[in-house]
């Protein structure tokens, strides 16, 4: 995230802020930043005196305030990093005074995951004009896999797009999580290695031939068989990928499909980006292009909503998963 790294290169030219509120649903990019802030902004030397962390949870604002509006000792600056500040929602329009006026010797860096600031209150001004404000968003899915590519690049790995695909069924958009699994791989495989589905299988624990990514390459082959088998270890392993997913999954495929039918400009840059797809993957889009008929697809879609209410257990009369999922095979093959 481009704004990520201009705070990052401005805290290194020297602009340090005296407050960083840190805010909103994706809690990976304000741990990066707050531990940046944590590991760089003292010396080594100096974080003993001048470093405190504190918890939403076991503190008051005034507290906050009070550990804020101390001096440094033997140093220029002192940090007071609030971890898990949404615990003070209910209180944290009282950090306005201070914001109003803060303290030019202390950075106070406040984390509060998965929510934000009412923007109409006084509070959020107060940040805007003395310190700053940074909301970290939820990445949607169709960006994380480009992301995952960066992540890796910059740190000497590339990836295969079947084994970057993988990550991003079975991981979605939780950025700390797929960070989490990336450097395991970073950690077994030598810097600069290709990573592939296998050494996701291998070493993260998903299947690469069991998965809902094989079985909408079954489905866009018409590969009865393998989808078959498929579904067959979904229904034997419903913790794995529940029945609601997989058909909203299914479903999703089925609609890409049906907008590609529709597009009078199928350059293959455009569809990619019409449907949010990797370009690589564009190929099986083709195939099932043309083993599926645009009325035939409409139809599946159809059939698909009603299945998907069945799921979610309504109208389906207890059907077990393996029943369901039977059902759904056979209106999308017949």
């Amino acid at each position: 995230m481009d704004e990520v790294v201009k705070i990052i290169n401005d805290i290194k030219s020297g602009n340090i802020k005296p407050i960083y509120f840190l805010m909103g649903d994706e809690p990976y990019y304000i741990d990066k930043l707050t531990e940046y802030i944590e590991q760089n902004v003292l010396q080594d030397h100096e974080r003993d005196f001048n470093q405190t962390i504190l918890y939403g949870r076991d503190v008051t604002i005034q507290d906050i305030v009070g550990n804020a509006k101390r001096y440094p000792i033997m140093a220029d600056k002192q940090v007071v990093v609030v971890r898990e500040a949404q615990e003070l929602s209910k209180t944290i329009e009282n950090l306005d005074s201070y914001a109003l006026n803060p303290q030019p010797t202390t950075v106070l860096v406040v984390a509060y995951k998965y929510k934000i600031l009412d923007k109409r209150k006084k509070l959020i001004k107060s940040l805007v004009k003395n310190g700053l404000v940074f909301e970290s968003k939820k990445m949607y899915d169709n960006q994380v896999g480009t992301w995952v590519t960066r992540v890796l690049q910059g740190k000497g790995f590339t990836i295969e797009p079947k084994a970057n695909a993988m990550l991003v069924e079975f991981l979605g958009n939780d950025l700390s999580r797929i960070s989490n699994e990336l450097d395991k791989l970073q950690i077994i495989l030598p810097k600069g290695s290709l990573i592939t589905a296998k050494d996701i299988e291998v070493n993260i624990g998903f299947s690469k031939d069991f998965n809902v990514f094989e079985l909408q390459d079954a489905l866009g082959t018409k590969n009865q068989f393998k989808a078959y088998q498929i579904a067959q270890y979904f229904a034997n392993n419903p913790k794995d990928k529940p029945l609601v997913v997989i058909t909203s999954l299914v479903f999703s495929f089925f609609i890409k499909l049906l907008k590609y039918h529709g597009l009078t400009d199928k350059n293959p840059k455009n569809v990619a980006s019409i449907l949010g797809i990797s370009p690589y993957f564009l190929k099986d889009y083709d195939v099932a292009l043309k083993n599926y008929p645009m009325k035939k697809v409409s139809s599946i879609v159809a059939s698909l909503r009603v299945i998907d209410v069945k799921s979610k257990g309504v109208g389906a009369n207890g059907l077990p998963t393996h029943d369901l999922l039977k059902e759904m095979l056979v209106k999308i093959f017949n």
